[in-house]
């Protein structure tokens, strides 16, 4: 696929953007009068009356997993309900990405009041060490070396980084990445816990206190239920059943994205709508694609407008999808399946080329000596 004002993506390596000077960008100035005309619109308005029925709704199913849980009581069966806690978990974790980034409420004070609930408390993720890095995320998305997405967290190193100074096991990652996707997709959600934890014990000022407070009170609550329910054998495979679903569903609702859409030299200048266009990639889907993924199918327009409230992103898809091919920018939009088989096509040509930089010896023809 080309991009317009973006090289050609080569079989080995995601495309990076070549880019055009802010200056002369001819999308900068339409997504100006699209940014107006989208506000005008009320876009941008706060939706209290879904977010209200919303977070209800998935607080009441992540409680009625847990009474499940006690309902089955110390049995193997409770495995069978691990996913759905699990599935609940990144539910509301899609809950805490909107209010992180002030979807749900209209003060920065209330948005944060309800991350922390949903994010320390309910799911032991630190909310505080997240945002930042989503902001991060948000503001150079796949921008070589200031994206952390495409940096720190990730189970896999960069795959698309060059591969100087890789120790040995970044190396064999790198290598064998495709194959790797889904397996180290699994332990998504321990890299996000290990990641939040270290950066509270360096940072220890107030709001990391309570940030920590949080968390164990998790922790605690979590073991308690879950050791006064079942013997330590069985929690611990329940533990590891959830964690796991909790980490794929969290890893295939953010992987399709980014991945394998082009990136961005550190250098290179470019205005803010083809940076966020190009890089982000939609997934198609009705309704139910739009419960499943937590609004994150719609990435283009979110990226444009990463403070709409979910339910309105599916409006504004129409504005945005004409801007794009107004202004030549593209519009990336894939199935559910497609983008997961460009994905994993990319790692294996990125693999490939690993490989091959990594044992640059000729190859033996038939007959030669070794």
């Amino acid at each position: 696929m080309t991009v317009p004002g973006y090289l050609v993506r080569p079989s080995v390596r995601a495309p990076v953007a070549d880019g055009l000077p802010v200056a002369v960008d001819p999308s900068t100035a339409s997504f100006r009068a699209l940014a107006l005309q989208v506000r005008a619109m009320g876009l941008l308005d706060g939706r209290p009356g879904y977010y209200g029925v919303k977070i209800t709704l998935t607080i009441f199913a992540f409680l009625a997993g847990w009474a499940l849980f006690v309902i089955v009581g110390n049995s193997w069966t409770t495995l069978a309900v691990a996913p759905v806690v699990g599935m609940m978990f990144t539910q509301l974790g899609f809950i805490g990405h909107d209010a992180g980034h002030n979807q749900v409420f209209g003060t920065r004070r209330r948005n944060r009041m309800l991350g922390l609930a949903v994010g320390n408390a309910l799911i032991g993720l630190s909310f505080g060490w997240w945002v930042p890095k989503h902001t991060a995320h948000h503001a150079h998305p796949n921008e070589i070396g200031r994206d952390p997405d495409i940096g720190e967290g990730s189970a896999l190193p960069p795959s698309d980084a060059r591969g100087e100074g890789r120790g040995p096991v970044a190396s064999w990652l790198a290598r064998w990445q495709a194959p790797l996707f889904f397996p180290l997709m699994l332990l998504r959600s321990s890299g996000m816990h290990v990641l939040g934890i270290k950066r509270l014990v360096r940072r220890r000022d107030r709001a990391c206190a309570v940030e920590a407070s949080l968390i164990m009170l998790h922790a605690a609550l979590y073991l308690t239920v879950v050791l006064w329910v079942l013997s330590p054998l069985k929690a611990l495979a329940f533990f590891a059943v959830q964690q796991a679903v909790f980490s794929l569903y969290l890893g295939i609702s953010f992987a399709p994205n980014h991945k394998g859409m082009p990136l961005i030299e550190s250098a290179t200048v470019t205005g803010f709508a083809r940076r966020q266009v190009v890089t982000a990639r939609n997934i198609t889907g009705g309704r139910f694609t739009d419960f499943m993924l937590g609004g994150l199918n719609y990435q283009i327009e979110h990226h444009l407008f990463p403070s709409m409230p979910r339910p309105n992103l599916r409006r504004v898809q129409g504005l945005v999808r004409d801007f794009c091919a107004a202004t030549d920018l593209g519009y990336s939009e894939e199935s559910f399946v497609e983008s997961f088989r460009l994905i994993v096509h990319h790692l294996s040509d990125v693999g490939a080329a690993s490989r091959v930089r990594d044992d640059p010896s000729p190859p033996v023809c038939p007959g030669q000596i070794q």
